[in-house]
C-alpha cells in the first residue's frame, strides 16, 4: 500500500488515566523520538506500531494508516531493529543480501556491494562479503541490517530500540534511513539522538505525557551536544585503536 500518514491515537497508561497525548499524526520523512525512564513504556509504543493495534493491547491504543483503521495489516509495512538482532539462517553475508533483494524483486544491482559499502561505513569492523551472518558481532550486524532496511527493505515505517548501543555511527544510520524518505520511530536515552528528530513523546508509567518540538534553543544544543559526542567518539576509536589520547587532542 501508499502509506501517506501513520497516526497513533490515545490509549491509557498502566493505572488506567487517560494518556494526555491525545494523537501523534506521522508522514513519510518525519523522524520521532521516544524517550523516558526504563521501563516508562516505549517499548510498549513501538510495538503497537509494529502490531497495528487497534484497542486490543494493554496500552489500548489505537494505530490508523491513512487516517484509518486497516483492514488487514499491510505486508512489509514496518521493519524494527531491536536491542537484540540475531540471524538463524546459516549463510554468508552476501547471500543473504543477495536473496533478500531477489525476495523483493529487485534484480539488477549489485546488491551486496552496494550494501555492504553504507553497512561498513557505519561500523568500525569491517564486514566482508563471505563473513558468516551468525559470526557477526553485534555492532555488524546492526550496521548490515541499518543497511539492508535503508536500501533495498520497502518498509516505509522504521522502528529502532536504543540504537546508541549498537556500536555504529548513529549520525550516519539516521541519516541514511531519513534520505530514503521512511518514518523513523526510535526509542533512545541518547540526546544527541533525541535531538535529531524534530519532535519527541515523552513517556512516564506506560502513558505518552507530552510531545514537544524542538526548538531553538534545542537547536543550538543540538550542534553543541553533536560536537561533544564527536569528539567522544575519536576518543573512543582512538582507545579501541590501541593508540593513546595527547593533550593536543583537547586542548
Amino acid at each position: 500500500m501508499s502509506l501517506a500518514s501513520i497516526s497513533i491515537l490515545a490509549g491509557q497508561g498502566r493505572d488506567g488515566g487517560v494518556e494526555v497525548v491525545r494523537r501523534i499524526d506521522l508522514v513519510p520523512g518525519d523522524t520521532l523520538a521516544v524517550v523516558g525512564p526504563t521501563g516508562s513504556g516505549k517499548s510498549v509504543l513501538l510495538s503497537d506500531i509494529e502490531q497495528l493495534a487497534e484497542g486490543d493491547t494493554p496500552s489500548g491504543r489505537r494505530i490508523l494508516l491513512n487516517g484509518r483503521a486497516p483492514e488487514r495489516s499491510p505486508l512489509g509495512l514496518v521493519a524494527t531493529l531491536s536491542q537484540r538482532t540475531n540471524f538463524v539462517i546459516d549463510t554468508n553475508v552476501a547471500t543473504f543480501v543477495a536473496t533478500h533483494a531477489a525476495c523483493l524483486d529487485k534484480p539488477g544491482e549489485d546488491w551486496p556491494n552496494i550494501v555492504l559499502g553504507l553497512a561498513n561505513r557505519l561500523c568500525g569492523e569491517p564486514i566482508r562479503h563471505d563473513d558468516p551472518l551468525q559470526g557477526l558481532s553485534g555492532g555488524q550486524t546492526r550496521a548490515l541490517m541499518i543497511a539492508d532496511i535503508a536500501l533495498i527493505s520497502d518498509a516505509p515505517v522504521i522502528l529502532l530500540d536504543e540504537l546508541e548501543n549498537a556500536g555504529i555511527d548513529k549520525h550516519a544510520a539516521i541519516a541514511a534511513l531519513a534520505d530514503r524518505g521512511k518514518i523513523i520511530l526510535t526509542a533512545t536515552h541518547d540526546p544527541v539522538l533525541v535531538l535529531m528528530s524534530r519532535r519527541r513523546v515523552v513517556m512516564r508509567g506506560g502513558a505518552m505525557v507530552h510531545l514537544h518540538e524542538r526548538d531553538a534553543a534545542e537547536t543550538l544544543w543540538q550542534e553543541r551536544l553533536r560536537g561533544l559526542d564527536e569528539i567522544f567518539r575519536n576518543a573512543r576509536e582512538t582507545l579501541r585503536g590501541g593508540e593513546r589520547l595527547t593533550l593536543g587532542g583537547i586542548l
